[in-house]
Protein backbone atom coordinates (compact mmCIF):
# COMPACT_ATOMS: atom_id res chain seq x y z
CA UNK A 1 0.00 0.00 0.00
CA UNK A 2 1.18 2.96 -1.08
CA UNK A 3 1.97 6.15 1.19
CA UNK A 4 -0.63 8.24 0.05
CA UNK A 5 -3.12 5.32 0.56
CA UNK A 6 -2.18 4.86 4.17
CA UNK A 7 -2.28 8.60 4.91
CA UNK A 8 -5.90 9.09 3.58
CA UNK A 9 -7.51 6.16 5.30
CA UNK A 10 -5.54 7.02 8.52
CA UNK A 11 -7.23 10.33 8.45
CA UNK A 12 -10.67 9.02 7.58
CA UNK A 13 -9.85 6.75 10.97
CA UNK A 14 -8.78 9.63 12.93
CA UNK A 15 -12.58 11.33 12.00
CA UNK A 16 -14.46 8.87 12.59
CA UNK A 17 -13.19 8.25 15.77
CA UNK A 18 -13.97 12.13 16.49
CA UNK A 19 -17.21 11.73 15.46
CA UNK A 20 -17.72 8.65 17.80
CA UNK A 21 -16.13 10.61 20.58
CA UNK A 22 -18.35 13.52 19.97
CA UNK A 23 -21.32 11.46 19.94
CA UNK A 24 -20.52 10.02 24.05
CA UNK A 25 -19.76 13.37 24.46
CA UNK A 26 -22.83 14.93 23.46
CA UNK A 27 -24.92 11.70 25.26
CA UNK A 28 -23.50 12.02 28.23
CA UNK A 29 -23.61 16.02 28.63
CA UNK A 30 -27.37 15.56 27.57
CA UNK A 31 -27.75 12.98 30.56
CA UNK A 32 -26.17 15.61 32.74
CA UNK A 33 -28.13 18.33 31.79
CA UNK A 34 -31.43 16.15 32.53
CA UNK A 35 -29.99 15.02 35.76
CA UNK A 36 -29.44 18.54 36.69
CA UNK A 37 -32.61 19.22 35.66
CA UNK A 38 -34.01 17.15 37.87
CA UNK A 39 -32.22 18.09 40.94
CA UNK A 40 -33.04 21.76 39.88
CA UNK A 41 -36.62 20.96 39.56
CA UNK A 42 -36.16 18.60 43.09
CA UNK A 43 -35.17 21.41 44.53
CA UNK A 44 -38.05 23.71 44.41
CA UNK A 45 -40.89 21.36 44.92
CA UNK A 46 -39.47 20.81 48.49
CA UNK A 47 -38.65 24.76 48.61
CA UNK A 48 -41.83 25.69 48.19
CA UNK A 49 -43.66 22.77 50.30
CA UNK A 50 -44.90 20.53 47.37
CA UNK A 51 -45.89 16.67 47.51
CA UNK A 52 -43.15 14.73 45.92
CA UNK A 53 -45.32 13.71 43.15
CA UNK A 54 -45.50 17.02 41.95
CA UNK A 55 -42.77 16.01 39.65
CA UNK A 56 -44.57 13.99 37.31
CA UNK A 57 -47.27 16.70 36.65
CA UNK A 58 -44.19 19.15 36.48
CA UNK A 59 -42.92 16.67 33.87
CA UNK A 60 -45.94 16.67 31.76
CA UNK A 61 -46.22 20.18 31.25
CA UNK A 62 -42.68 20.42 30.16
CA UNK A 63 -42.95 17.77 27.45
CA UNK A 64 -46.27 19.61 26.06
CA UNK A 65 -44.66 22.46 26.49
CA UNK A 66 -41.96 21.38 24.30
CA UNK A 67 -44.01 19.88 21.68
CA UNK A 68 -45.52 22.99 21.69
CA UNK A 69 -42.87 25.42 21.52
CA UNK A 70 -39.92 23.28 20.28
CA UNK A 71 -41.03 20.21 18.86
CA UNK A 72 -37.00 19.29 18.33
CA UNK A 73 -36.37 19.52 22.28
CA UNK A 74 -39.43 17.34 23.26
CA UNK A 75 -37.56 14.15 23.79
CA UNK A 76 -34.34 15.84 25.95
CA UNK A 77 -37.58 17.26 28.13
CA UNK A 78 -39.02 13.28 28.32
CA UNK A 79 -35.50 12.13 29.21
CA UNK A 80 -35.57 14.62 32.98
CA UNK A 81 -36.41 11.87 35.91
CA UNK A 82 -39.03 12.99 37.81
CA UNK A 83 -40.99 10.44 38.70
CA UNK A 84 -41.90 10.44 42.66
CA UNK A 85 -39.19 8.02 43.79
CA UNK A 86 -36.47 10.02 41.65
CA UNK A 87 -37.71 13.46 43.22
CA UNK A 88 -37.72 11.71 46.55
CA UNK A 89 -33.87 10.41 46.70
CA UNK A 90 -33.21 14.41 44.60
CA UNK A 91 -34.42 15.82 47.95
CA UNK A 92 -32.54 13.61 50.39
CA UNK A 93 -29.60 14.28 48.12
CA UNK A 94 -29.74 17.82 48.50
CA UNK A 95 -30.47 18.04 51.87
CA UNK A 96 -27.33 16.41 52.66
CA UNK A 97 -25.48 18.32 50.31
CA UNK A 98 -26.67 21.77 52.54
CA UNK A 99 -25.71 19.67 55.54
CA UNK A 100 -22.33 19.07 54.31
CA UNK A 101 -22.04 22.57 53.18
CA UNK A 102 -23.27 23.85 56.94
CA UNK A 103 -20.22 21.70 58.28
CA UNK A 104 -18.36 23.97 56.80
CA UNK A 105 -19.38 27.03 57.23
CA UNK A 106 -19.60 25.65 61.02
CA UNK A 107 -15.72 24.83 61.45
CA UNK A 108 -15.13 28.44 60.58
CA UNK A 109 -17.14 30.56 63.30
CA UNK A 110 -15.62 32.56 65.81
CA UNK A 111 -18.70 32.46 67.83
CA UNK A 112 -22.52 30.84 67.51
CA UNK A 113 -25.76 30.65 69.25
CA UNK A 114 -28.74 28.38 69.35
CA UNK A 115 -32.57 28.58 69.31
CA UNK A 116 -34.59 25.92 70.77
CA UNK A 117 -38.52 25.23 69.96
CA UNK A 118 -40.47 21.98 70.52
CA UNK A 119 -43.82 21.46 69.17
CA UNK A 120 -46.00 18.09 68.01
CA UNK A 121 -46.34 17.04 64.40
CA UNK A 122 -49.91 15.68 62.79
CA UNK A 123 -48.64 12.51 64.32
CA UNK A 124 -48.10 13.31 67.73
CA UNK A 125 -44.50 12.81 67.45
CA UNK A 126 -42.51 16.15 69.22
CA UNK A 127 -40.10 17.52 66.72
CA UNK A 128 -36.98 19.79 68.25
CA UNK A 129 -36.21 22.43 65.66
CA UNK A 130 -32.50 23.75 66.80
CA UNK A 131 -31.62 26.64 64.70
CA UNK A 132 -27.86 28.00 64.48
CA UNK A 133 -26.78 31.47 64.06
CA UNK A 134 -23.20 31.29 63.09
CA UNK A 135 -20.20 34.53 62.84
CA UNK A 136 -17.33 34.42 60.77
CA UNK A 137 -15.49 37.62 61.03
CA UNK A 138 -18.41 39.64 60.45
CA UNK A 139 -20.46 36.93 58.26
CA UNK A 140 -23.35 35.63 59.83
CA UNK A 141 -24.64 32.54 58.89
CA UNK A 142 -28.51 31.21 60.19
CA UNK A 143 -29.49 27.99 59.00
CA UNK A 144 -31.40 24.81 60.50
CA UNK A 145 -28.86 23.14 62.42
CA UNK A 146 -31.74 19.82 62.89
CA UNK A 147 -34.57 18.74 63.07
CA UNK A 148 -34.41 15.85 66.15
CA UNK A 149 -37.92 13.48 66.66
CA UNK A 150 -38.63 12.55 69.84
CA UNK A 151 -41.13 9.23 69.77
CA UNK A 152 -40.50 8.91 73.63
CA UNK A 153 -40.87 11.63 76.43
CA UNK A 154 -39.04 14.99 76.54
CA UNK A 155 -37.61 15.56 79.85
CA UNK A 156 -34.73 18.06 79.93
CA UNK A 157 -32.57 14.78 79.70
CA UNK A 158 -34.03 14.28 76.35
CA UNK A 159 -33.62 17.48 74.82
CA UNK A 160 -30.14 17.76 75.89
CA UNK A 161 -29.50 14.34 74.15
CA UNK A 162 -30.94 15.24 71.67
CA UNK A 163 -29.10 18.90 71.27
CA UNK A 164 -25.82 17.32 72.46
CA UNK A 165 -26.25 15.08 69.03
CA UNK A 166 -27.27 17.73 66.72
CA UNK A 167 -23.52 19.77 68.07
CA UNK A 168 -21.45 16.48 67.14
CA UNK A 169 -23.18 15.85 64.10
CA UNK A 170 -22.70 19.27 62.87
CA UNK A 171 -18.97 19.85 64.66
CA UNK A 172 -20.18 22.39 66.43
CA UNK A 173 -17.64 23.53 69.51
CA UNK A 174 -18.85 24.11 73.19
CA UNK A 175 -16.39 26.84 73.75
CA UNK A 176 -17.84 29.16 71.29
CA UNK A 177 -21.49 28.95 72.19
CA UNK A 178 -22.44 32.04 73.13
CA UNK A 179 -26.01 32.03 74.06
CA UNK A 180 -29.35 29.93 74.08
CA UNK A 181 -32.71 31.00 73.26
CA UNK A 182 -35.99 29.14 74.25
CA UNK A 183 -39.57 29.86 74.75
CA UNK A 184 -39.55 29.47 78.09
CA UNK A 185 -41.33 26.13 79.34
CA UNK A 186 -40.20 24.40 82.01
CA UNK A 187 -38.72 21.30 80.32
CA UNK A 188 -36.29 23.69 78.73
CA UNK A 189 -35.74 26.61 81.72
CA UNK A 190 -35.92 23.66 84.80
CA UNK A 191 -33.35 24.93 87.53
CA UNK A 192 -32.01 21.42 87.93
CA UNK A 193 -32.88 19.49 85.24
CA UNK A 194 -33.84 21.73 82.87
CA UNK A 195 -32.37 21.44 79.24
CA UNK A 196 -30.53 25.38 79.90
CA UNK A 197 -29.19 23.68 83.14
CA UNK A 198 -27.54 20.84 81.52
CA UNK A 199 -26.56 23.17 78.92
CA UNK A 200 -24.43 25.48 81.43
CA UNK A 201 -22.96 22.78 83.02
CA UNK A 202 -21.46 20.96 79.87
CA UNK A 203 -19.88 24.50 78.46
CA UNK A 204 -18.57 25.19 82.08
CA UNK A 205 -16.93 21.62 81.96
CA UNK A 206 -15.21 22.85 78.99
CA UNK A 207 -14.22 26.32 80.26
CA UNK A 208 -15.40 27.17 84.02
CA UNK A 209 -14.88 30.99 82.83
CA UNK A 210 -17.55 30.50 79.81
CA UNK A 211 -21.10 31.85 80.27
CA UNK A 212 -23.71 31.36 77.96
CA UNK A 213 -26.89 33.93 77.54
CA UNK A 214 -30.06 31.72 78.07
CA UNK A 215 -32.84 34.34 76.74
CA UNK A 216 -36.87 33.85 77.06
CA UNK A 217 -37.76 34.88 73.14
CA UNK A 218 -39.21 38.43 73.43
CA UNK A 219 -42.13 37.80 71.33
CA UNK A 220 -43.58 34.91 73.74
CA UNK A 221 -42.68 37.48 76.59
CA UNK A 222 -44.46 39.95 74.79
CA UNK A 223 -47.52 37.35 74.33
CA UNK A 224 -47.45 36.07 78.35
CA UNK A 225 -47.81 40.42 79.27
CA UNK A 226 -51.23 40.27 77.95
CA UNK A 227 -52.53 38.12 80.81
CA UNK A 228 -52.16 41.73 83.02
CA UNK A 229 -54.80 43.36 81.36
CA UNK A 230 -57.84 41.78 82.69
CA UNK A 231 -59.86 42.29 79.58
CA UNK A 232 -61.59 38.77 79.73
CA UNK A 233 -64.97 40.83 79.45
CA UNK A 234 -64.42 41.79 76.66
CA UNK A 235 -63.11 39.13 74.43
CA UNK A 236 -65.84 36.46 76.23
CA UNK A 237 -68.57 38.63 74.50
CA UNK A 238 -66.72 39.38 71.21
CA UNK A 239 -65.87 35.93 71.18
CA UNK A 240 -69.87 34.62 71.61
CA UNK A 241 -71.16 36.79 68.87
CA UNK A 242 -68.33 36.39 66.37
CA UNK A 243 -69.54 32.47 67.58
CA UNK A 244 -72.78 33.15 67.21
CA UNK A 245 -72.19 34.73 63.60
CA UNK A 246 -70.13 32.08 62.18
CA UNK A 247 -71.16 28.79 63.58
CA UNK A 248 -74.31 28.28 61.70
CA UNK A 249 -74.14 28.30 57.97
CA UNK A 250 -77.05 30.45 57.53
CA UNK A 251 -76.59 33.24 59.98
CA UNK A 252 -72.97 33.55 58.19
CA UNK A 253 -74.47 34.13 54.84
CA UNK A 254 -76.83 36.17 55.87
CA UNK A 255 -74.56 38.64 57.53
CA UNK A 256 -71.85 38.65 55.01
CA UNK A 257 -75.08 39.84 53.07
CA UNK A 258 -75.99 42.34 54.94
CA UNK A 259 -72.60 43.54 55.21
CA UNK A 260 -72.86 43.68 51.56
CA UNK A 261 -75.85 45.69 51.27
CA UNK A 262 -74.60 48.21 53.37
CA UNK A 263 -71.81 48.32 51.07
CA UNK A 264 -69.00 48.55 53.95
CA UNK A 265 -65.12 48.41 54.22
CA UNK A 266 -65.12 44.61 55.88
CA UNK A 267 -66.72 42.02 54.20
CA UNK A 268 -66.53 39.31 56.62
CA UNK A 269 -65.75 38.68 60.05
CA UNK A 270 -63.09 36.15 61.45
CA UNK A 271 -62.79 33.82 64.69
CA UNK A 272 -60.20 34.21 67.26
CA UNK A 273 -57.60 31.68 67.73
CA UNK A 274 -56.11 31.65 71.85
CA UNK A 275 -53.11 30.27 70.04
CA UNK A 276 -52.57 33.14 67.64
CA UNK A 277 -52.30 36.31 69.93
CA UNK A 278 -52.27 38.56 66.60
CA UNK A 279 -55.26 37.65 65.63
CA UNK A 280 -57.15 38.94 68.88
CA UNK A 281 -56.69 42.29 67.87
CA UNK A 282 -57.60 42.10 64.43
CA UNK A 283 -61.08 40.68 65.53
CA UNK A 284 -61.36 42.95 67.96
CA UNK A 285 -60.84 45.72 65.32
CA UNK A 286 -63.56 44.07 63.22
CA UNK A 287 -66.37 43.78 65.45
CA UNK A 288 -65.94 47.68 66.96
CA UNK A 289 -65.50 48.56 63.25
CA UNK A 290 -69.39 46.40 61.99
CA UNK A 291 -70.88 46.85 65.74
CA UNK A 292 -73.76 48.88 63.83
CA UNK A 293 -74.30 46.38 61.92
CA UNK A 294 -73.79 43.29 63.94
CA UNK A 295 -76.46 44.96 66.46
CA UNK A 296 -79.16 45.62 63.53
CA UNK A 297 -78.12 41.58 62.87
CA UNK A 298 -78.75 40.22 65.93
CA UNK A 299 -81.71 42.24 66.31
CA UNK A 300 -83.40 40.55 63.16
CA UNK A 301 -82.28 37.26 64.07
CA UNK A 302 -84.07 38.02 68.02
CA UNK A 303 -80.62 37.63 69.75
CA UNK A 304 -79.76 40.10 72.55
CA UNK A 305 -76.70 41.14 73.21
CA UNK A 306 -77.16 43.39 75.81
CA UNK A 307 -73.29 44.68 76.40
CA UNK A 308 -73.94 46.55 73.21
CA UNK A 309 -75.83 49.10 74.89
CA UNK A 310 -74.07 48.87 78.18
CA UNK A 311 -71.92 52.20 78.17
CA UNK A 312 -68.96 50.87 80.25
CA UNK A 313 -68.78 47.79 78.50
CA UNK A 314 -68.44 50.00 75.50
CA UNK A 315 -65.75 51.73 76.95
CA UNK A 316 -63.96 48.32 78.03
CA UNK A 317 -64.09 47.23 74.51
CA UNK A 318 -62.91 50.84 73.01
CA UNK A 319 -59.98 50.26 75.32
CA UNK A 320 -59.06 46.95 74.47
CA UNK A 321 -59.37 47.71 70.47
CA UNK A 322 -57.20 50.61 71.34
CA UNK A 323 -54.57 48.63 73.96
CA UNK A 324 -54.48 45.53 71.42
CA UNK A 325 -53.53 47.37 67.91
CA UNK A 326 -50.39 48.91 70.21
CA UNK A 327 -49.07 45.37 71.12
CA UNK A 328 -50.22 43.63 67.76
CA UNK A 329 -48.10 46.45 66.21
CA UNK A 330 -44.94 46.17 68.61
CA UNK A 331 -45.32 41.92 67.97
CA UNK A 332 -45.41 43.00 64.05
CA UNK A 333 -41.88 44.83 64.46
CA UNK A 334 -40.34 42.07 66.84
CA UNK A 335 -41.21 39.90 63.69
CA UNK A 336 -39.04 41.48 61.05
CA UNK A 337 -36.19 39.83 59.21
CA UNK A 338 -32.38 40.38 60.01
CA UNK A 339 -33.04 42.44 63.76
CA UNK A 340 -30.31 41.78 66.40
CA UNK A 341 -30.92 41.90 70.01
CA UNK A 342 -30.12 45.28 70.78
CA UNK A 343 -32.77 46.37 67.82
CA UNK A 344 -35.69 44.02 69.68
CA UNK A 345 -34.22 45.35 73.19
CA UNK A 346 -34.97 48.50 71.69
CA UNK A 347 -38.42 48.41 70.25
CA UNK A 348 -39.53 47.05 73.86
CA UNK A 349 -38.21 49.93 75.45
CA UNK A 350 -39.55 52.14 73.20
CA UNK A 351 -42.94 50.51 73.92
CA UNK A 352 -42.59 50.47 77.59
CA UNK A 353 -42.30 54.65 77.17
CA UNK A 354 -45.07 55.21 74.97
CA UNK A 355 -46.86 53.07 78.06
CA UNK A 356 -46.33 55.34 80.63
CA UNK A 357 -46.79 58.25 78.74
CA UNK A 358 -50.30 57.12 77.69
CA UNK A 359 -51.08 56.33 81.30
CA UNK A 360 -50.50 59.63 82.04
CA UNK A 361 -52.29 61.21 79.08
CA UNK A 362 -55.41 58.59 80.54
CA UNK A 363 -54.87 60.18 84.23
CA UNK A 364 -55.07 63.69 82.50
CA UNK A 365 -58.56 62.89 80.55
CA UNK A 366 -55.86 63.23 77.24
CA UNK A 367 -57.07 61.04 74.27
CA UNK A 368 -55.12 62.15 71.36
CA UNK A 369 -53.43 58.54 70.97
CA UNK A 370 -56.52 56.47 71.99
CA UNK A 371 -58.67 57.01 68.54
CA UNK A 372 -61.35 54.38 69.49
CA UNK A 373 -61.75 55.02 72.71
CA UNK A 374 -62.18 58.77 72.43
CA UNK A 375 -65.47 57.70 70.33
CA UNK A 376 -67.27 56.88 73.71
CA UNK A 377 -66.35 59.43 75.65
CA UNK A 378 -65.64 57.05 78.82
CA UNK A 379 -65.94 58.61 82.37
CA UNK A 380 -63.65 59.78 84.39
CA UNK A 381 -63.25 56.38 87.01
CA UNK A 382 -62.85 54.29 83.67
CA UNK A 383 -59.76 56.21 82.61
CA UNK A 384 -58.09 56.39 85.61
CA UNK A 385 -58.46 52.46 85.60
CA UNK A 386 -57.75 52.23 82.16
CA UNK A 387 -54.41 54.10 83.50
CA UNK A 388 -53.70 51.93 85.72
CA UNK A 389 -53.91 48.85 83.12
CA UNK A 390 -51.23 50.73 81.29
CA UNK A 391 -49.18 51.20 84.19
CA UNK A 392 -49.95 47.40 85.38
CA UNK A 393 -49.18 46.21 81.40
CA UNK A 394 -45.40 48.36 82.16
CA UNK A 395 -44.18 46.51 84.92
CA UNK A 396 -45.58 43.18 83.76
CA UNK A 397 -42.96 44.13 80.43
CA UNK A 398 -40.16 45.17 82.83
CA UNK A 399 -40.74 41.90 84.87
CA UNK A 400 -40.57 39.85 81.99
CA UNK A 401 -37.56 41.36 80.02
CA UNK A 402 -35.67 41.62 82.84
CA UNK A 403 -32.58 39.14 81.25
CA UNK A 404 -32.64 41.48 78.88
CA UNK A 405 -31.94 44.46 80.79
CA UNK A 406 -29.10 42.94 82.81
CA UNK A 407 -27.69 43.21 78.68
CA UNK A 408 -28.37 46.75 78.80
CA UNK A 409 -24.73 48.14 78.76
CA UNK A 410 -23.18 45.62 76.40
CA UNK A 411 -26.04 46.38 73.98
CA UNK A 412 -25.72 50.29 74.32
CA UNK A 413 -21.75 49.03 74.57
CA UNK A 414 -21.99 47.77 70.62
CA UNK A 415 -25.12 49.78 68.94
CA UNK A 416 -23.91 53.09 70.14
CA UNK A 417 -19.70 52.77 71.36
CA UNK A 418 -19.59 56.93 70.84
CA UNK A 419 -21.73 57.89 73.22
CA UNK A 420 -21.69 55.38 75.93
CA UNK A 421 -19.48 55.69 78.97
CA UNK A 422 -16.24 54.16 79.81
CA UNK A 423 -16.84 53.44 83.41
CA UNK A 424 -20.16 51.20 82.43
CA UNK A 425 -18.19 49.04 79.74
CA UNK A 426 -16.18 45.72 80.72
CA UNK A 427 -12.70 46.44 82.02
CA UNK A 428 -10.83 44.07 78.72
CA UNK A 429 -12.84 47.06 75.85
CA UNK A 430 -12.34 50.44 78.39
CA UNK A 431 -8.99 51.40 76.82
CA UNK A 432 -9.87 50.07 72.96
CA UNK A 433 -13.12 52.16 73.61
CA UNK A 434 -11.11 55.35 74.22
CA UNK A 435 -9.08 54.62 70.70
CA UNK A 436 -12.08 54.32 69.23
CA UNK A 437 -13.78 57.28 70.54
CA UNK A 438 -11.21 59.69 70.13
CA UNK A 439 -10.94 58.55 65.85
CA UNK A 440 -12.68 61.25 64.25
CA UNK A 441 -12.48 59.19 60.91
CA UNK A 442 -14.07 56.27 62.40
CA UNK A 443 -16.71 58.38 64.14
CA UNK A 444 -17.56 59.30 60.97
CA UNK A 445 -17.50 55.61 59.65
CA UNK A 446 -20.30 54.77 61.96
CA UNK A 447 -22.60 57.30 60.93
CA UNK A 448 -22.50 56.07 57.38
CA UNK A 449 -22.09 52.18 57.59
CA UNK A 450 -24.45 49.57 58.90
CA UNK A 451 -23.33 47.84 62.26
CA UNK A 452 -21.86 44.66 60.99
CA UNK A 453 -19.51 46.58 57.98
CA UNK A 454 -18.44 49.38 61.06
CA UNK A 455 -17.08 46.46 63.01
CA UNK A 456 -15.72 44.08 60.46
CA UNK A 457 -13.94 47.62 59.30
CA UNK A 458 -11.82 47.54 62.60
CA UNK A 459 -8.91 46.49 62.91
CA UNK A 460 -8.47 43.20 65.03
CA UNK A 461 -4.69 44.08 66.35
CA UNK A 462 -6.01 47.37 67.71
CA UNK A 463 -9.64 46.41 68.48
CA UNK A 464 -9.74 42.80 68.93
CA UNK A 465 -11.90 42.58 72.43
CA UNK A 466 -14.22 45.79 71.08
CA UNK A 467 -14.67 42.95 67.89
CA UNK A 468 -15.75 40.04 69.55
CA UNK A 469 -17.85 41.66 72.12
CA UNK A 470 -19.72 42.89 69.05
CA UNK A 471 -19.45 39.13 67.42
CA UNK A 472 -20.83 37.94 70.42
CA UNK A 473 -23.61 39.79 70.41
CA UNK A 474 -23.98 39.61 66.60
CA UNK A 475 -24.87 36.15 67.16
CA UNK A 476 -27.49 35.70 70.13
CA UNK A 477 -30.90 35.08 68.64
CA UNK A 478 -33.47 37.58 70.31
CA UNK A 479 -36.15 35.30 69.75
CA UNK A 480 -37.54 32.12 68.81
CA UNK A 481 -39.82 33.52 65.63
CA UNK A 482 -37.71 31.38 62.76
CA UNK A 483 -38.62 28.25 64.71
CA UNK A 484 -41.86 29.29 64.68
CA UNK A 485 -42.35 30.44 61.37
CA UNK A 486 -40.60 26.50 60.33
CA UNK A 487 -43.47 24.77 62.90
CA UNK A 488 -45.72 26.67 59.86
CA UNK A 489 -44.07 25.05 56.95
CA UNK A 490 -43.92 21.99 59.07
CA UNK A 491 -47.71 21.68 59.80
CA UNK A 492 -48.27 23.00 56.22
CA UNK A 493 -46.29 19.86 55.04
CA UNK A 494 -46.74 17.00 57.57
CA UNK A 495 -50.72 17.59 57.09
CA UNK A 496 -53.60 15.60 57.44
CA UNK A 497 -53.02 14.35 53.87
CA UNK A 498 -49.63 13.90 54.16
CA UNK A 499 -49.58 12.13 57.45
CA UNK A 500 -47.35 9.37 56.71
CA UNK A 501 -44.38 11.35 55.28
CA UNK A 502 -41.66 10.21 57.47
CA UNK A 503 -39.63 12.18 59.83
CA UNK A 504 -36.20 11.69 57.43
CA UNK A 505 -38.02 12.97 54.58
CA UNK A 506 -39.47 15.84 56.93
CA UNK A 507 -36.35 16.80 57.88
CA UNK A 508 -34.64 16.98 54.62
CA UNK A 509 -37.59 19.00 53.55
CA UNK A 510 -37.77 21.58 56.33
CA UNK A 511 -33.86 22.15 55.84
CA UNK A 512 -34.14 23.01 52.10
CA UNK A 513 -36.96 25.50 52.35
CA UNK A 514 -35.55 26.91 55.29
CA UNK A 515 -31.65 27.34 54.23
CA UNK A 516 -29.88 30.34 52.78
CA UNK A 517 -27.49 28.11 51.11
CA UNK A 518 -27.32 27.37 47.18
CA UNK A 519 -27.01 23.53 46.82
CA UNK A 520 -23.91 22.67 44.65
CA UNK A 521 -25.43 20.93 41.72
CA UNK A 522 -22.31 20.12 39.80
CA UNK A 523 -21.05 18.58 43.17
CA UNK A 524 -24.57 16.70 42.67
CA UNK A 525 -24.28 15.70 39.54
CA UNK A 526 -21.10 14.72 39.96
CA UNK A 527 -22.17 12.01 42.35
CA UNK A 528 -24.88 10.63 40.57
CA UNK A 529 -22.87 7.09 39.36
CA UNK A 530 -25.76 5.74 37.30
CA UNK A 531 -28.71 7.33 35.59
CA UNK A 532 -31.89 5.79 36.36
CA UNK A 533 -34.57 7.39 33.68
CA UNK A 534 -37.67 6.50 35.54
CA UNK A 535 -40.66 8.03 34.49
Amino acid sequence: MSTKKRKVDAEYLVVKLQKQQGFFTKLHTSRDAATRTSFVISHKIAKNSKPFSEGEFVKECLVDSAALLCPEKKEAFEHVPLSRRTVTRRIEDIAVNLELQLQRDVANFDFFSLALDESCDVRDTAQLLVFVRGITDFKITEELAAMRSMKGTTTGSDLFTEVNACMDTLGLKWDRLTGVTTDGCPNLTGKNVGLLKRLQDKVTENNADQKVVFLHCILHQHVLCKSVLKIDNVIDVVTKIVNFIRARALNHRQFVALLEEHETEHVDISYHTAVRWLSLGKVLKRVWDLKAEIREFCEKKGRDIPELSDEKWMADFAFAVDVTALMTALNTKLQGKGLFIHEMHNLVKAFMTKLQFLSRQLESNNLTHMQTLKEVTPSDDNLRRYSSMLGALHDEFSRRFKDFRTMESEMHLISSPFTCNVDDVPSDVQLELIDLQSDAVLTEHFKSQPLLQFYSSLKQEKFPNMRRHAQKMFVLFGSTYICEQTFSVMKFNKSRYRSFLTDDHLSAVLRISTSNIHPDFDALVKDQQRLDFSH
